[in-house]
C-alpha cells in the first residue's frame, strides 16, 4: 500500500473526526492502519516534528510517575558503528529509547513495561501524521551498549528508524482476540 492509498482509505473512512477538507484519523484506526516500516524515503523529518511526537508519547502509563525513557538522537557516525543490515531502511531519523533499572527488579519490569508503552505512543502519534517507524532490538549486545554510551543503570528498550514510508506493508493477518479471552470466576 502506498502512503497516498493510507490517506486516501482514511478520508473514506467512517471512523473520521474532522472539519471540511481536514480530518484526522480516530484512534482506532491509527492502532489498526500503522505497519512496521522497514524501507524510509529521504525525506527529512524536522526535529521540532518529532520532538512533539515524543512529548505526547510522555503521557504513557507509568507506574509512581517514574517517567524513565530517556532517547538518545543516534548521529550518522553512531549510526554507521551500529552496522544495522539495511541501515534502518534508510530513515532519515534513528535514535534508541532507554528505560532507568530503578531500584528492584518489580521497579525495572514496570518501567521497561512503561517505556514500551511510551514508544508504541511514540509510534501512533507519527502514524497518525503520515510518518513511518520501525523499532529495531538492535542494541541488546553489549558492544551495541557501549556504541551507544549507555551505562549499566540502563536497559536499551528499541532503536526506532522514523520517516516517510517508501513501501506500507500489507496487514498481517491477527489471531481472533476470542482464542486469547479467558474469563476467571
Amino acid at each position: 500500500m502506498e502512503l497516498s492509498g493510507l490517506h486516501h482509505e482514511v478520508h473514506m473512512n467512517k471512523g473520521m473526526i474532522g472539519k471540511g477538507d481536514f480530518c484526522i484519523m480516530s484512534i482506532l484506526d491509527v492502532i489498526q492502519s500503522r505497519r512496521t516500516v522497514k524501507k524510509f524515503k529521504a525525506d527529512s523529518i524536522e526535529r521540532g516534528q518529532y520532538t512533539k511526537w515524543l512529548e505526547a508519547a510522555s503521557y504513557a502509563p507509568n507506574h509512581r510517575m517514574t517517567e524513565p525513557w530517556e532517547i538518545l538522537i543516534i548521529g550518522p557516525q553512531t549510526r554507521e558503528k551500529l552496522n544495522h543490515k539495511t541501515n534502518f531502511g534508510g530513515a532519515p531519523v534513528v535514535f534508541a529509547v532507554i528505560s532507568k533499572k530503578g531500584d528492584n527488579e518489580i521497579v525495572r519490569e514496570e518501567n521497561i513495561a512503561a517505556t514500551s508503552c511510551y514508544i508504541q505512543n511514540f509510534m501512533l502519534a507519527a502514524w497518525s501524521e503520515g510518518v513511518g517507524t520501525f523499532w529495531s532490538s538492535i542494541a541488546t549486545s553489549q558492544i551495541k551498549r557501549e556504541i551507544l554510551q549507555v551505562s549499566s543503570d540502563y536497559d536499551i528498550v528499541g532503536v526506532l528508524a522514523i520517516g516517510y514510508p517508501e513501501e506500507i506493508p500489507e496487514v498481517k493477518p491477527r489471531t481472533a482476540i476470542e482464542s486469547k479471552i479467558k474469563e476467571l470466576n
